[in-house]
């Protein structure tokens, strides 16, 4: 778009310079009209472009010399009228430059502002990532956790039914004994004697003057008594 304007604003810069370099035997009536339609052509352009919104004042010097120049090549003031239209195109020139640069700043401004935007939208980016990673490595300790709380549920599980076999085991060992009739006990006890010795009492003496014989019986040995407890269980 500026190249576009530039390059009408030289052509109309181009139209003024041939119509004051044609030769002396081309009319001054003829340049005086080429040097006005030049003026008024680059008016256009800059009211076109913007420019009098950008640099009014000029745009509005610039018509105001136009319309003089006019007036100028009407009342037959062949040279006031070139003059004039040069000074219109000149103030025309301003308003396009001005024009120009105001839209280089604000070109200028929006690519600063494009590029602060894409920093800010990158340092967002790497925010949500680092974000995002720290969430993913939340969620693999929980998976973890999870997978423990598991495992020792599992075990917990396990060990509660281990009890609970026991439990069904001892509690039926316990029913099949009170179902059983108790053992019947026999006891048989033996008494056994045996001589410990056997002392003889010793014969009484006989004399000469006596004749009678006295026989002796001897004692019964003496006996231990031995005592055997012999016990018997049959079951039922």
């Amino acid at each position: 778009m500026v190249s576009k304007i530039t390059f009408t604003s030289l052509l109309a810069s181009s139209a003024i310079l041939m119509a004051l370099a044609t030769p002396a035997a081309a009319s001054k009536n003829d340049r005086a009209h080429e040097a006005v339609a030049a003026a008024e052509a680059k008016i256009h352009t800059a009211e076109t472009t913007g420019a009098g919104a950008d640099a009014p004042r000029n745009t509005a010097e610039a018509r105001a010399s136009l319309a003089r120049a006019k007036e100028e090549l009407a009342s037959g003031h062949k040279d006031a009228a070139i003059q004039e239209a040069i000074h219109a195109s000149a103030l025309a020139d301003t308003a396009i430059g001005v024009s120009q640069r105001n839209k280089n700043d604000a070109l200028a401004a929006a690519r600063d502002d494009q590029r602060a935007t894409a920093e800010a939208a990158k340092d967002q980016v790497a925010v949500a990532q680092g974000q995002a990673a720290a969430a993913q490595n939340q969620a693999v300790a929980s998976q973890q956790q999870a997978a423990e709380a598991n495992s020792r549920a599992t075990v917990a599980q396990q060990s509660a039914a281990n009890a609970a076999a026991d439990a069904a085991a001892a509690r039926n060992a316990a029913e099949l004994a009170a179902a059983k009739p108790a053992p019947q006990v026999e006891t048989t006890v033996t008494t056994q004697q045996s001589a410990t010795g056997y002392n003889p009492r010793p014969k009484a003496k006989v004399t000469k003057r006596t004749t009678t014989t006295t026989h002796v019986t001897p004692a019964a040995p003496a006996t231990t008594a031995q005592v055997t407890t012999t016990t018997k269980v049959t079951p039922q």
